[in-house]
């Protein structure tokens, strides 16, 4: 069933935070995924005692962003319920099977019928274990250093997610295609994206292997 095309926001999602914020930037965890390779819902797999899905949500909830979308799409209602107690906005993208952009384009949509006095938003990922509010810091940090209009996480020799993107840059966002999401935009040359070295989320999980490799790495 398709989400409402606008979502009732219950009043117990404001999050007043004592952390002041530099930006006002909301937050997008893309979790729509099939999972084919992991052969089960990975946002569910549990890592260091809570599922995957769970451990990034509370960690952005523990940074000073506001607020958090979880866009979720194939197996949506095996996930919705791990969620619940989370004062999070839980979307759900009906057209999840066209690739990550589709789900970047669902939860960009999500932000703004919340808020339309958000500065920025943050795009991570459901299977980056090592994901965490420090690592948003160092991106709002960098953003307000730099003055670039995108600040990405840096591993394995390249920029990746979790990545800023201003509000300038939100209409791009929502017009993605594929399965490549913001790759392009990350790919826009220096003169806009700054980044920060994050060697740890280079770890993600996409197959029982690396969930292994993960486990092993604890």
């Amino acid at each position: 069933m398709n989400p409402p095309a606008s979502p009732a926001f219950p009043a117990e999602l404001h999050r007043p935070s004592s952390e002041p914020t530099v930006l006002r930037c909301g937050v997008v965890i893309l979790a729509g995924g099939a999972s084919t390779r992991m052969g089960s819902p990975k946002q569910l797999l549990e890592f260091q005692g809570q599922p995957l899905i769970v451990r990034v949500a509370e960690a952005a909830l523990a940074a000073p962003v506001w607020p958090i979308v979880v866009v979720l799409g194939a197996h949506a209602d095996r996930i919705r319920p791990t969620l619940a107690h989370l004062p999070l906005l839980v979307t759900e993208n009906a057209a999840w099977a066209e690739g990550m952009a589709s789900s970047i384009r669902e939860g960009i949509s999500t932000l703004q019928q919340f808020s339309r006095r958000l500065d920025a938003a943050l795009i991570a990922l459901c299977d980056q274990p090592a994901f965490s509010a420090e690592a948003v810091r160092k991106i709002l940090a960098t953003q307000v250093a730099s003055g670039r209009s995108i600040v990405a996480a840096r591993y394995a020799g390249r920029p990746g997610a979790p990545a800023l993107f201003l509000r300038t840059h939100f209409a791009a966002l929502a017009s993605l295609t594929g399965e490549e999401g913001a790759r392009t935009l990350l790919n826009a040359g220096s003169d806009h994206v700054a980044t920060v070295d994050l060697p740890a989320l280079a770890m993600d999980l996409d197959t029982p292997a690396d969930l292994a490799a993960a486990q092993l790495a604890r």
